[in-house]
């Protein structure tokens, strides 16, 4: 999957719409705490400048009639002369405001981010998992999980540290612009006079940082992918000797991370000194101007305006050279938000039938299937031969043949491109998926195995089951006595991908896992590749003796393993080139003889 660049904005705000879906009311109350917020921090000023020039000076106060008429009927000055701690309370009273409102405002965009991250994340599991087996072929494991781990992330810390910022920001801008200017207009527009350049310095350094991100996010990725490598592949570096040449790759990379992130941080610090400068420059003009105009009339402009002007100009500063800090994490928003927007609009996977759930043990027919993951059947072509209840089914073919490709359509992980799959009668494309694959299971040559006990890996296709029935599949996959022989048998941890466990043990495991399905078509797909000649036949004397009506498929390049089978099929190049009992193809001259001669198995016939 290419790297993203947002070309539809449209696209990332509906996601983030739809993303916020029941957890809207809770930014509605947010919003409304940062009005609350915004009212109680702009209220302490008017208090200082009441004090200031009403009770200490006894002049005329600067504040709504309505609060003056209050003012009047408790006593006027005389009466906050006598009580000054009124004053001192009232302050007080209005940042323990501020600081309740703050916390309420925070409490609620914290449940909105996370509400929407653990959504946006079942989202995306659920999806995951409904989109077509192809999907999963043609992406990056590593760049998926990213994409679901630290996008997600980065659309929750927008959320919840600046989507309210952009709130207040704007009320406090225009809170501050009503109040400063219906007081003294020439004033206002001096404490206001460097606030466009600070916001023009905000978008200068938006258009600019947001590459810096990207370029660090990227950069990061390949560092953390790099070390997950190493890991997961620790036998193979060590096997071969690749310490070193590992060390080295993680060195540039993690050099490369540092240069970028150092110029991340370098524009960072100039955006911020700078920004910095002109808020202090802004305050100093406000202070000075203000001294100015209360100097030259100290009536029409007291010193409790004085006051109150600086301290807004202050409180405006902050906010606006965040300004340019949340455009940069929105734009960061908005390209993981699209990178998310490329999981969630992969088409899920369709039923193309009725969806029916028939009985599964019948024969099962493959009608000239032909297969290719293009336009042309390349894969398999005029694929014909009929599988009856009871019957093991042997398939031999070279690497590329088509082999696994078949029997992934019998699961319908693909789709036939011409002929027709049916069980029981029943064409598999009018099956309900779940039900087709519920009923068919399948143990790979590279079975993927959870870091858990062993109990729990073979208990995975059903966790209630008692652990009579994992002992008896564990038999029937000649593991039991091994798992037995661990000091702490069945509880055993299994490490990451099986590592503690040999290949043979972890197919074993795996295919007692399978056995656990009960379904009543098996596949085993070169699953005992890695298994013992000795421990092939156990396993499969074992299946024999208890497939009853089932059928059973089994992929292998060993003789051995195939000669029981009650019908052979050789693939060459996705065709039928040979069909029969052993005995009866070790009499032809053909692939499957020339294999057992190499195997030595055709002398032993003989």
């Amino acid at each position: 999957m290419k790297k993203t660049k947002i070309k539809n904005e449209h696209t990332a705000v509906k996601l983030f719409l739809r993303s916020l879906y029941g957890f809207k009311r809770y930014l509605a109350l947010s919003s409304l705490f940062v009005l609350l917020a915004i009212l109680a921090t702009y209220a302490a000023p008017f208090v200082t400048s009441f004090t200031l020039d009403y009770v200490i000076q006894g002049k005329d106060a600067n504040i709504p009639q309505f609060f003056m008429r209050i003012v009047e009927s408790v006593g006027g000055q005389e009466f906050f002369v006598n009580n000054l701690f009124v004053c001192g309370a009232a302050y007080l009273l209005c940042t323990l405001a501020n600081g309740g409102f703050t916390y309420l405002r925070r409490r609620n965009v914290a449940f909105a981010a996370e509400g929407m991250a653990k959504q946006l994340r079942d989202n995306l599991y659920t999806h995951l998992n409904a989109v077509p087996y192809d999907y999963h072929k043609h992406v990056n494991t590593g760049d998926i999980v990213q994409r679901c781990t630290s996008d997600v992330d980065t659309v929750r810390r927008f959320v919840s540290m600046q989507a309210m910022e952009i709130v207040r920001t704007v009320i406090m801008f225009v809170v501050a612009l009503v109040v400063m200017f219906s007081i003294h207009t020439e004033m206002a527009l001096i404490s206001m006079a460097v606030l466009p350049l600070l916001t023009v310095s905000s978008f200068v350094y938006f258009r600019y940082v947001r590459k810096y991100f990207l370029e660090s996010d990227e950069s990061e990725g390949a560092l953390s992918t790099a070390i997950q490598e190493n890991l997961t592949g620790v036998r193979v570096v060590r096997a071969f000797g690749q310490q070193r040449a590992e060390y080295d790759k993680f060195t540039k990379l993690n050099k490369d991370f540092r240069t970028k992130t150092e110029k991340l941080i370098t524009l960072l610090g100039y955006y911020w000194g700078i920004s910095d400068a002109f808020g202090y420059i802004q305050i100093a003009v406000s202070l000075v101007a203000g001294i100015c105009f209360n100097v030259a009339d100290p009536e029409a402009f007291t010193l409790g305006n004085v006051t109150l002007f600086v301290t807004y100009t202050g409180m405006l500063t902050w906010p606006v050279r965040q300004l340019g800090r949340i455009l940069a994490d929105m734009g960061k928003a908005s390209v993981s938000l699209g990178r998310l927007n490329e999981i969630l609009s992969a088409e899920a996977e369709k039923e193309p039938g009725k969806a029916l759930k028939p009985d599964m043990i019948g024969d099962i027919v493959f009608d000239r299937v032909c297969f290719g993951y293009h336009e042309y059947n390349d894969v398999l072509n005029e694929v014909s031969f009929t599988a009856h209840p009871g019957q093991t089914i042997a398939i031999l073919g070279s690497t590329g043949s088509g082999k696994s490709s078949l029997v992934q359509l019998l699961q319908r992980l693909y789709l036939c491109t011409d002929g027709s799959i049916t069980i029981n009668g029943v064409n598999i494309n009018d099956i309900d998926h779940a039900h087709l694959r519920k009923n068919i299971g399948i143990v790979l040559q590279e079975p993927f195995l959870y870091s858990r006990t062993i109990m729990e890996n073979i208990k995975i296709v059903d966790p209630d089951a008692p652990d009579e029935r994992v002992y008896e599949a564990a038999k029937t996959a000649a593991v039991h006595d091994v798992i037995m022989q661990f000091d702490d048998g069945y509880d055993t941890i299994v490490g990451e991908r099986g590592v503690t466990l040999s290949g043979g043990q972890q197919q074993r495991v795996a295919i007692a896992r399978t056995l656990m399905q009960r379904a009543p078509i098996l596949i085993f797909d070169d699953s005992m590749s890695a298994v013992d000649t000795e421990t092939d036949a156990q396993i499969r004397d074992a299946l024999c003796s208890m497939k009853k009506d089932g059928i059973t498929f089994i992929i292998s390049h060993r003789i051995t393993t195939l000669c029981e089978a009650d019908n052979i099929l050789v693939l060459d190049h996705g065709k039928i080139v040979q069909q029969g009992s052993h005995d009866e193809l070790i009499k032809q001259d053909g692939l499957y003889r020339r294999i057992a001669v190499i195997q030595d198995m055709a002398g032993k016939e003989e």
